[in-house]
């Protein structure tokens, strides 16, 4: 594959991460541990969620088979894509492609991975969004333990 072949567009990705393989991320045989590399996913989809749902409250609720098909090595450096799929009353459905960028190889493919927006009593709560974001006009500005407001510049 050339470098004008490895286009994230092609997997209808918008928001990015990458993360560099350390020792202390790799498996008995020398490879990027899988837990390792969902432990990631989860997180910034949890992050993507925040972001797209304006709320700090979300939780996991599905991720759909895993499909692996290449690794990373120690010094490897991996790029994850998400993109939202699919707003519910009060659910996110997104898909979530992870290469790595030193090989130019796709790592893995999951097709879906639901996070449920949740009210502060930990019910879900409808989020009243269809689209997705590409600002952060929806990050919420309120601290999820103490509900005081931070503005940019307060420290």
């Amino acid at each position: 594959m050339t470098d004008a072949e490895w286009v994230w567009s092609d997997d209808g990705v918008n928001f990015h991460t990458r993360k560099w393989v350390r020792p202390e991320d790799l498996n008995a045989n020398g490879s990027l541990f899988g837990g390792s590399l969902l432990r990631w996913i989860d997180e910034e989809a949890a992050i993507y969620a925040i972001i797209q749902l304006g709320n700090y409250r979300v939780v996991t609720k599905l991720i759909s088979e895993i499909n692996f098909e290449a690794s990373a090595l120690q010094g490897d450096l991996i790029e994850m894509g998400l993109r939202a799929t699919h707003f519910g009353r009060t659910s996110l459905t997104m898909r979530a492609v992870v290469r790595n960028m030193i090989t130019r190889q796709r790592i893995l493919t999951i097709e879906r991975i639901v996070f449920v927006n949740l009210d502060a009593d930990g019910v879900p709560a409808p989020h009243g969004y269809r689209d997705i974001t590409y600002d952060r006009d929806r990050m919420p500005h309120e601290h999820p333990d103490t509900s005081s407001i931070r503005l940019p510049g307060d420290h």
